[in-house]
C-alpha cells in the first residue's frame, strides 16, 4: 500500500525567499550530499542566479519555493534544462524538519508532471551522491532508472565521492501514471 502524499505546492522563488535559500545552504545536514559548506557571498550569487526568468532554453537553474498545506516554505525545488537533448535534471533541498514526510515526493512529482508535460521534456535526469540513500530512494520510488555511477566524481568533505546517475524517461512516466494525472 503506498502511503498518501501531504498537499503540497510549488511557487517561483522571490526575493523574499532569501532567508530559506540561505538557511538550506547554510545546513550542514542538508548540505552534506550536495556541496561543501560556502560562505554567504557564494550562496548570494547562486540565490541572485535562481531569481532570473526561466524558459527551457535557459542556462542557469531554476528555483521553486516548497509550500506545505499551511503555505510554510519548508524547501527548494528546481530544473536545470538542456533543452538541446530535450533532458531537464531535477534537484532538491528540504530542512530537516520537513525530510521523511512525503513533502520531496509530493514536489517530484509536481514537478515531473510539469517537466513532461508542460515544458515537453523527453527526459529527466538526477544525479545522487553516493550514500545519499533517501534521495536515491525517494527517485527509484518515483521511476528512475539508475543509468550508471560515475566514480569518483565530486570532490566533497576533502575526499573524491561517487555520484549516481538516474533517469526517467517521458514514455515510462506516461505509462506509469493513472489518466487523470497526466492532464
Amino acid at each position: 500500500m503506498q502511503m498518501a502524499l501531504p498537499s503540497i505546492s510549488l511557487r517561483a522563488l522571490h526575493a523574499t525567499d532569501w532567508s530559506l535559500f540561505l538557511a538550506l545552504h547554510q545546513d550542514s545536514a542538508v548540505q552534506r550530499f550536495i556541496c561543501d559548506m560556502q560562505d554567504e557571498a557564494q550562496i548570494r550569487s547562486q540565490f541572485d542566479g535562481s531569481l532570473l526568468p526561466w524558459t527551457v532554453y535557459a542556462n542557469h537553474f531554476m528555483s521553486e519555493v516548497i509550500l506545505t498545506a499551511e503555505q510554510q516554505a519548508v524547501g527548494v525545488i528546481g530544473l536545470q534544462s538542456d533543452w538541446a537533448n530535450r533532458q531537464v535534471e531535477v534537484g532538491f533541498m528540504l530542512l530537516p524538519s520537513a525530510q521523511g514526510k512525503g513533502i520531496a515526493a509530493a514536489a517530484l512529482q509536481s514537478m515531473l508532471a510539469r517537466a513532461f508535460g508542460q515544458y515537453g521534456y523527453h527526459k529527466i535526469t538526477a544525479t545522487v551522491t553516493d550514500g545519499n540513500t533517501a534521495s536515491l530512494q525517494l527517485l527509484i520510488r518515483q521511476g528512475f532508472v539508475q543509468e550508471g555511477v560515475l566514480r569518483q566524481n565530486f570532490w566533497l568533505g576533502g575526499r573524491f565521492v561517487d555520484d549516481i546517475r538516474l533517469g526517467l524517461l517521458q514514455s515510462d512516466w506516461l505509462a506509469s501514471q493513472s489518466p487523470e494525472l497526466i492532464d
